[in-house]
């Protein structure tokens, strides 16, 4: 299992990856953008670590870039970029995670994890009858990994907002609470990031509901949250 680092501090790229080689990983680094794609070109990279400022291009144009040649593989960003409008603007990249430094190690390597994880999860033959779960005009396909809403219209999200919406579908009418999403969906408890849960549902409704007359998730105040049309 292959991380590729991308990040131009050169003290903390060392120091992620004398501390992610203890625990098997093996690591590259990349100090900038264009380094960083030709080691992806090369193949073999199982997870890429990315700030987001970089010497010659915008970590978040990298990460759409890596994002439109490779829908699954995982994306953390990890920046000092901790407001809100850049959390969002990583998820709307394609980012699967966002971590803002200062960091802890043990919180990184919970979020590697559970990416990947989440990247190689397969479903169990029988989980369901349909490849495509479904609400009103809105269609999951299970097997392609695409999300689709009006007929033809393809909805680009990232693998962990995939999972969210998934999960939704298959609770659909359900009130969900934060911490049985964050625990279903990518095995952490909610203390870990419940900020963080709040961004990917305000990206999901951006990318889902913001444009349609029919909005599909709704927010039960001190509860949690709920799809139905």
């Amino acid at each position: 299992m292959r991380i590729l680092i991308v990040d131009d501090e050169i003290k903390l790229a060392m120091s992620l990856k004398r501390g992610l080689k203890e625990y098997g990983f093996g690591v590259s680094i990349a100090l900038d953008a264009a380094t960083a794609r030709k080691l992806i070109e090369y193949g073999g990279i199982n997870l890429v670590i990315l700030e987001t400022s970089l010497p010659d291009v915008n970590g978040y144009e990298l990460c759409r870039d890596i994002r439109a040649q490779n829908s699954q593989l995982p994306i953390i960003i990890l920046t000092a970029q901790g407001t809100i409008e850049s959390k969002l603007a990583g998820f709307d990249a394609g980012t699967d995670d966002y971590i803002v430094k200062p960091f802890e190690f043990s919180e990184l390597l919970v979020r590697i994890k559970a990416s990947i994880k989440r990247s190689y999860w397969s479903y169990e033959p029988g989980l369901a009858e349909s490849t495509q779960l479904t609400m009103g005009d809105l269609t999951l396909d299970l097997r392609k990994k695409t999300v689709n809403r009006a007929g033809n219209k393809q909805i680009n999200v990232t693998p962990r907002e995939f999972a969210i919406l998934e999960y939704f579908l298959r609770n659909q009418g359900t009130v969900l609470s934060r911490e049985e999403i964050a625990q279903n969906v990518w095995d952490m408890p909610i203390g870990v990031g419940a900020n963080l849960l709040n961004v990917y549902i305000n990206s999901l409704r951006k990318k889902i509901d913001k444009d349609f007359d029919t909005k599909l998730i709704h927010t039960r105040k001190g509860i949690g949250f709920v799809m139905k049309e």
